[in-house]
């Protein structure tokens, strides 16, 4: 009986000593589950940390960039006000000077009544002395005459009179039309030139969301190729590096000339070739044609895998490919000629407009 106690026990206390094995190891898993959750947490917040900071540099980056381009919108505005504040100086000095004529000739008409009132007087005095003083009508009648002589002298300075206040409305008149007509040119200027500049743009920043390094010229928007990297020295044909660049940088520039925002502005995409100064005139001519046209046949070929059949059709239509042998070439900063860097393809693009710019540029500046 007592064996059988003493069995029994032993199996409480087993039962027991299982029981807290058990939840010993059940607090040592949770221990685990946390510590690894909390090492998780951490490596996550970790990550997002370095993501935000990565973003925060590309935004500096970003706004940096677009400080640059307002500086240099800022500068332009500043010399086209400039522009106008000389011309609106050069009105207003035309103005002044249209004033002083206008008073001139109201102190000359003040002058010739003046006269006249004179005239009036010695003829009065001359009807009182022909009647006392017949001895003096040989006098008078010279006096008659020089008097005649003098009317006649003011009836031509009346008319002349008349005649430059005549011109001078005319010229008023010429002048405010011309006033507006300034007004207008400005107004259409810089619509212009504000397209040119937001095409410009625009392709900066779709090289920039591609993180692409492109050197892209600020005023013309001209997309500058190394002819190093395309072609071998002396040669015409493509390197497959070359292609690899025409590849990444091509579709982009196509892409922001011919959508829909800026395609109906765009009246030219211009493939242009240059050499160095090596060779003769008509040999680098030849060569620098060749390379352009490499270019252009490339980007052909390529033009179905980022363009509809509508872009397509309008590249075709806007696409010109030049030649220019040796001439402007790229110079070192003492002057001499840069070869390596003479050695380029640019790619760029005329609006529609800029032969007015140009024009009415003139027209302006002659103003």
């Amino acid at each position: 009986m007592s064996k059988r106690r003493e069995s029994n026990n032993f199996n409480v206390w087993r039962s027991y000593s299982d029981m807290m094995a058990g939840l010993l190891m059940l607090f040592v898993l949770i221990m685990c589950v946390t510590l690894f959750q909390a090492q998780k947490n951490y490596d996550e917040k970790i990550a997002e940390q370095e993501e935000r900071m990565a973003m925060q540099a590309q935004y500096t980056n970003e706004l940096d960039q677009q400080k640059l381009t307002v500086e240099q919108q800022e500068a332009l505005l500043k010399s086209q006000n400039e522009l106008l504040a000389s011309q609106k100086t050069k009105l207003e000095e035309q103005a002044a000077k249209l004033s002083e004529q206008q008073t001139t000739l109201k102190e000359q008409e003040e002058k010739l009544t003046a006269q006249q009132t004179s005239l009036k007087e010695q003829e009065t005095k001359l009807t009182q002395q022909q009647t006392t003083l017949e001895e003096q009508e040989k006098k008078l009648s010279e006096q008659q005459a020089t008097l005649k002589t003098q009317e006649s002298q003011i009836a031509e300075q009346k008319a002349a009179l008349e005649d430059q206040e005549g011109k001078l409305a005319e010229q008023q008149s010429a002048l405010e039309e011309q006033t507006a007509k300034v007004k207008e040119k400005q107004a259409q200027l810089d619509k212009i030139i504000g397209v040119k500049a937001d095409v410009i743009e625009a392709l900066r920043n779709e090289f920039t969301n591609h993180n692409i390094n492109v050197d892209i010229d600020s005023q013309t928007g001209a997309l500058l190729l190394d002819s190093n990297v395309m072609f071998e020295f002396d040669d015409t044909t493509l390197l497959k590096e070359g292609e690899e660049v025409l590849q990444q940088v091509l579709p982009i520039y196509c892409e922001v000339l011919l959508g829909e925002e800026y395609r109906d502005n765009v009246a030219e995409i211009i493939i242009d070739g240059y050499t160095d100064t090596n060779g003769t005139y008509d040999y680098n001519l030849e060569l620098s044609q060749k390379r352009s046209l490499a270019v252009a046949q490339y980007l052909l070929s390529i033009d179905d895998q980022f363009l509809d059949e509508q872009q397509m059709q309008m590249l075709q239509e806007k696409l010109t490919v030049n030649g220019h042998s040796m001439s402007n070439p790229i110079l070192n900063e003492d002057g001499t000629v840069n070869m390596e860097a003479s050695r380029r393809v640019e790619v760029k693009f005329r609006l529609k407009d800029e032969d007015m710019i140009s024009e009415m540029s003139k027209i302006v500046a002659e103003e």
